[in-house]
């Protein structure tokens, strides 16, 4: 079985990492047909890539992101083609991101390549059975289409390490680290850091990106000595500072995406075999019990508060959401689970 990996995807970024290293994991024979031009160029240079290969694949598989390029994929070969289409450009820039206003033509834009691309491909792959029920309904298109793959953590990466031995008068630390996208609802993370101020809990919140300016005036108005903010981290140190919390947390927001996603922070901090509070959402249910991770009302600064003070009061409690949680990951979102899974998908679609 041999799958051509196609697009404008970044190898590195990890839902490509993870999956192409899965494949290959599984016995699959991938070629990357990939481009790093700009502008029109990437589009001819893909072309060109992929009429040297002259057919020699079974499947091709449209890497993240690739609205695009799905589409450009179903002009130039006639072997089936699967769609990553992980997160939709729509629903992330227009409702998500809130970049573009929901009636604009920016937005129209959207709505149509997202489904174009869906509608081309043979299969489209998403994180969550929430995001492909999304996707049916707001593209109208058969659930048939669609299969789900979790995102995973690159856990030759991501794997345990021994806790870091703390002094004995050393706050308790709960980490946190994002893109600062709304989903996140880091917001929630500082009101919870206030009310726990007296607790000696303290917080480090890593990342760069949208709302991090608008995060920073509120630490400033909540007057908070017990958050530090950091600048993005290279993967090592990013490792190094998982090792170093005593919880790791997910998300918090209130956006309709928030409902809909399982975010990489929490594969990757639960393959370090760390205790993990996120949002109790319909997408977090799919995979994590309440024994896997401590999952707290959604948007809810307090029920965030109550969460970290029970875990830091019951080491046993985080032991077992440790252990729990990094079996959960293994068993069913490691690279080698994801590679099988998506085999029997790349088997499914190449013998219709």
């Amino acid at each position: 079985m041999k799958v051509c990996y196609f697009g404008i995807y970044n190898p590195l970024y990890s839902r490509n990492r993870i999956l192409i290293q899965g494949l290959r994991k599984n016995g699959v024979e991938v070629v990357e047909c990939h481009s790093d031009k700009t502008g029109i160029e990437r589009y001819l240079d893909l072309a060109q890539k992929l009429f040297s290969l002259k057919n020699g694949y079974d499947v091709l598989v449209v890497g993240y992101p690739g609205y695009q390029v799905a589409i450009l994929a179903r002009f130039l070969t006639r072997k089936p083609v699967i769609f990553d289409a992980f997160s939709p450009l729509y629903d992330s820039m227009v409702f998500d991101r809130k970049i573009v206003t929901p009636r604009s033509a920016r937005a129209l834009y959207y709505w149509c390549v997202d489904w174009l691309s869906m509608k081309l491909s043979d299969l489209v792959l998403f994180d969550t059975e929430a995001h492909i029920r999304y996707a049916c309904r707001e593209f109208h298109l058969d659930e048939k289409k669609f299969r789900r793959i979790w995102i995973g953590a690159y856990t030759d990466i991501f794997s345990p390490m021994p806790h870091v031995k703390k002094e004995v008068d050393a706050p308790f630390s709960v980490l946190f680290f994002g893109s600062f996208i709304p989903l996140q609802g880091v917001e929630y993370i500082l009101y919870a850091a206030k009310s726990l101020e007296r607790e000696g809990i303290h917080f480090s919140i890593i990342g760069n990106g949208q709302t991090k300016q608008e995060m920073l005036g509120l630490k400033e108005k909540l007057a908070l000595g017990n958050v530090m903010f950091h600048d993005e981290l290279s993967q090592g140190s990013l490792k190094r500072e998982i090792v170093k919390a005593d919880i790791c947390l997910g998300i918090f927001g209130s956006t309709p995406k928030t409902m809909r996603v399982i975010p990489n922070k929490v594969y990757e901090c639960l393959a370090m075999k760390k205790p993990v509070i996120t949002a109790d959402t319909p997408a977090a249910r799919e995979l994590l019990s309440d024994k896997a991770v401590l999952l707290v009302r959604v948007a809810d600064a307090l029920a965030l508060s109550r969460g970290i003070l029970r875990l830091k009061n019951d080491k046993a409690a985080m032991e077992i959401l440790s252990r729990n949680g990094y079996d959960t990951l293994i068993a069913n979102a490691s690279p080698e689970v994801l590679g099988r899974d998506l085999k029997n998908i790349v088997r499914e679609v190449s013998k219709t």
